[in-house]
């Protein structure tokens, strides 16, 4: 059965209104802090699954729709970064670079070490490391054919997006645990709170009540559209040349220049509250039409090594962001709800690292330093980073 776009975004609003539903019912995804798009997708991506396992039902979303909702929220992401927003970032934004770079190094260096460990090519440890885990589905598929052409490995590309399918699921579904242990053990709370002279930063009270109105989300939704039609412009004339960059990463750098030539060279006042507003919708619709549109039967017929590698890397994110990413970040709330974001993005992606921290903002109190760094740190660093370790690690397993 195939949906178009309209039947696609239908279904989508649906699912995220049953996502919504759940959570409010079901107290344990209150308490572990699992957000609603994943609740909601991955609960009828099983049932989509059990469809085609017994009646043979295959199900087919309208992918464009997708990709839209991501570069939306990614715009959004841009048009919120104000420069004197980005320098408060200082030194933690370095330190958590710092602390992303590693993980990914050490990620790449426990998955080749697994995958010797249970009699696999190393390449595949690399598949089922940051390739797909921090890279997702893009960085998975852009690799499985030079993959294949260097270590001459079978299923590269199906082996690279069951993988990326695992990552995004656990990532949705880890962060929320890992704060309500860490907040559980150190009984720590916001110490800030949202007011006038202290503004609620983009994106940590997705249903807050803010002004805006028809004029002013207009106005928003014409700088999303120039972001996302220039981006994708500028990444099609970028392919293959050294200035290459996902899609997503030029849409959020137009969103930082329109949002900084504005404040510095006008009097317009960009509406934090329709950014928000419609960043969210872009970033919920995305996560859910991702998760229910799983094919959930490609992770059914992983290798068993392969899984095991998987299972051992989520554990591995798990530690990483409570002895690690924690304790680095400083051992205090917003270093808890880094700690969240950090495994939305370290097993699965951006998106779903906001949605983490999201959970947990929303019923314990705002982190202005987390959702100042890790949406810059997700969308643009941790690209650049990963793609250095990819190609040192290949350059090392081909010597």
């Amino acid at each position: 059965m195939v949906f178009g776009l309209f039947e696609t975004l239908t279904f989508a609003c649906l699912v995220l209104l049953l996502g919504f539903y759940i959570v409010k019912k079901i107290k344990f995804f209150q308490e572990f802090n699992i957000p609603e798009p994943v609740v909601g997708g991955f609960l009828v991506a099983i049932l989509l699954y059990l469809a085609y396992h017994f009646y043979g039902l295959g199900f087919e979303f309208e992918t464009s729709l997708q990709t839209s909702m991501m570069l939306i929220f990614f715009s959004s992401i841009g048009l919120s970064a104000d420069f004197a927003k980005l320098k408060k970032g200082g030194k933690p934004l370095l330190i958590f670079i710092g602390v992303t770079g590693t993980f990914i190094f050490f990620q790449n260096v426990f998955g080749v070490s697994l995958a010797k460990l249970v009699g696999l090519d190393p390449s595949y440890g690399l598949i089922a490391g940051s390739i797909t885990l921090t890279g997702g589905h893009g960085t998975g598929a852009a690799w499985a054919e030079d993959l294949t052409k260097i270590f001459k490995i079978e299923g590269a590309m199906e082996l690279a997006l069951a993988c990326a399918t695992y990552g995004l699921v656990m990532g949705g579904l880890i962060g929320g645990p890992v704060a309500k242990f860490l907040l559980k053990r150190k009984q720590l709370v916001s110490t800030e709170a949202p007011t006038e002279k202290a503004p609620i930063e983009a994106f940590e009270y997705p249903f807050s009540k803010r002004r805006m109105n028809v004029r002013n989300v207009i106005e928003t939704l014409t700088m999303l559209a120039i972001c996302v039609t220039v981006g994708q412009l500028l990444y099609e004339n970028m392919k293959g040349t050294s200035f290459e960059l996902p899609n997503f990463v030029w849409s959020l750098l137009i969103g930082v220049i329109i949002r900084n030539t504005l404040a510095h060279t006008t009097s317009y006042i960009v509406n934090d509250h329709a950014v928000d507003v419609l960043g969210n919708t872009g970033l919920y619709l995305f996560l859910t039409v991702a998760l229910m549109s799983l094919q959930l039967w490609q992770l059914s017929g992983l290798a068993s090594q392969i899984l095991v590698i998987l299972v051992l890397q989520t554990v591995m994110m798990i530690l990483f962001a409570i002895f690690v990413t924690y304790r680095v970040m400083g051992k205090d709330y917003d270093a808890i709800v880094l700690s969240a974001g950090h495994c939305g993005f370290g097993l699965g992606a951006t998106p779903t690292a906001i949605a983490n921290m999201q959970a947990v903002t929303d019923r314990y109190g705002p982190s202005h330093k987390a959702f100042l760094i890790v949406p810059m740190v997700g969308a643009f660093f941790v690209d650049i980073i990963n793609n250095i370790f990819i190609k040192l690690f290949v350059s090392f397993l081909t010597m």
